[in-house]
């Protein structure tokens, strides 16, 4: 599964009481405009009580990575509804894209938490530097002249 990086700018539809309504942006993780159209109303709907039918979406713009040849130490904050609750999670992943690290969380939180992709909500995405990284996972490939062996077969 493809993902990719969305910004979605939306309002309440202007009335006479408010002919300029506050705007909402959020930037969301889905395979294409559609479902990021959709994931936009479904947060909205959950966080300030606006439907679809009394809003409207003025723009939907992919964000693509500038830097895409680097290697960077994302991390994601998420919140996933399991079979026992919601849980709240801080995770650590080195990828070229910000895109790549989240199929890399999707993946990890499908085959170590049975999580499915609809109960996973970002929270909040970034990079690290070489200081702040917490897994150990990642800690190991921060030291400096890191090297490996060219094994020649003859």
């Amino acid at each position: 599964m493809v993902v990719k990086h969305f910004q979605v700018i939306g309002r309440k539809q202007p009335t006479e009481n408010e002919p300029t309504p506050q705007l909402y942006r959020m930037q969301i993780f889905a395979p294409n405009e559609v479902t990021a159209r959709s994931r936009f109303w479904y947060f909205l709907h959950q966080y300030k009580k606006m439907k679809k039918t009394t809003g409207e979406i003025l723009s939907v713009n992919q964000i693509f990575e500038k830097k895409s040849l680097k290697v960077k130490n994302f991390y994601i904050s998420l919140r996933y509804n399991s079979r026992s609750g919601t849980h709240n999670m801080y995770k650590e992943y080195r990828d070229t894209t910000l895109c790549g690290a989240v199929e890399q969380m999707y993946a990890e939180m499908a085959g170590r938490h049975r999580a499915r992709k609809e109960s996973i909500q970002i929270i909040k995405t970034g990079t690290v530097g070489a200081k702040e990284l917490r897994r150990p996972i990642n800690i190991q490939f921060v030291v400096s002249r890191l090297r490996t062996t060219l094994w020649v077969y003859t």
